[in-house]
């Protein structure tokens, strides 16, 4: 099957990424992470309409939606939260936890909660250095634990509908893993590679989420296009995104598939070239997806923490 999105209203971003849909809030939130910026749109149609955007950091990685409100950041390199009128604070710093990072090196880049309503944040280094990512798990007590090291562009993170396996997409190693996954302890098993972009000419696997049904949509850095694929790495789907280089993520608000895309990287006449990227598009797919899992912990321990 193969679709093709459309342009959605909102302003275009610099390095749009991480769209999720706040199902208490009704609202998509999705960041510009160069800008540092929060996004927040209403779904209408199949079109999305600006609401607010919010300063978050001098980075913002990606964004979840909190139970006690607003909403958890991984922006620069560490934990921050947005309260619903915008003011952003700083909860948690991870830069040189365990010699992972380099202070000023490295700075969140997607992550998500799990069901239970742990937080998960994925790292990278500014320069992309192989190895210097890694994952984290932000517990319900607001305890910090690593999860998984020598990542190089920890990436899309999602889960099948039965919990029982986690997906993990490493653009730097261009290969989207799937784990065995442990819902009551927010443990990862072995690592199993699901899908291998390195001979793929139409670029790497960058954010994705999963389906009602199982499937991963994930988008393509470089491609232009996000594809559905079937739990055993089988290729469903391919919705094109026509006129954009780098699409980076997507979520689903009930059938509506919502894809971010990005000019971060692009010279002067490629930008010239591709007067949509930036932009958000959309596409009915004839599946459904879940909102995004809100974090459960309390954040006022989290501030009492630093």
């Amino acid at each position: 099957m193969r679709l093709q999105a459309a342009p959605a209203g909102p302003r275009p971003a610099e390095h749009g990424e991480g769209p999720v849909w706040d199902d208490a809030a009704q609202e998509l939130v999705w960041v510009d992470i160069t800008a540092g910026q929060v996004r927040r749109g209403r779904v209408q149609g199949d079109d999305v309409v600006d609401v607010a955007a919010h300063r978050g950091g001098d980075t913002v990685g990606f964004v979840v939606p909190a139970a006690a409100g607003g909403w958890l950041m991984g922006a620069g390199a560490g934990i921050s939260r947005l309260t619903a009128d915008g003011e952003a604070s700083v909860l948690i710093e991870l830069t040189g936890e365990g010699g992972e990072e380099e202070a000023g090196g490295s700075r969140m880049n997607d992550g998500a909660c799990d069901r239970a309503g742990r937080f998960f944040g994925g790292t990278m280094a500014f320069d992309e250095r192989p190895g210097a990512g890694a994952l984290y798990r932000l517990d319900l007590d607001g305890t910090v634990r690593t999860v998984l090291d020598g990542l190089t562009v920890s990436n899309g993170l999602g889960w099948s509908p039965d919990d029982a396996t986690v997906y993990l997409s490493d653009s730097g190693a261009a290969q989207v893993w799937a784990f065995d996954y442990d819902l009551a302890s927010g443990g990862f098993g072995p690592r199993r590679v699901l899908l291998d972009f390195n001979d793929d000419p139409d670029g790497v696997a960058d954010g994705l989420t999963v389906d009602d049904e199982g499937c991963l949509w994930t988008a393509l850095w470089g491609g232009g296009q996000v594809r559905r694929y079937s739990p055993d790495g089988e290729l469903l789907a391919v919705v094109d995104v026509p006129g954009v280089q780098n699409t980076t993520s997507c979520a689903f608000v009930g059938d509506l598939l919502v894809i971010s895309t990005s000019v971060h990287g692009l010279d002067d006449d490629a930008r010239a070239a591709q007067p949509d990227a930036g932009r958000l598009f959309t596409v009915r797919t004839g599946v459904t997806g879940p909102p995004a899992h809100p974090y459960r912990g309390s954040l006022g321990a989290l501030s009492q923490a630093r």
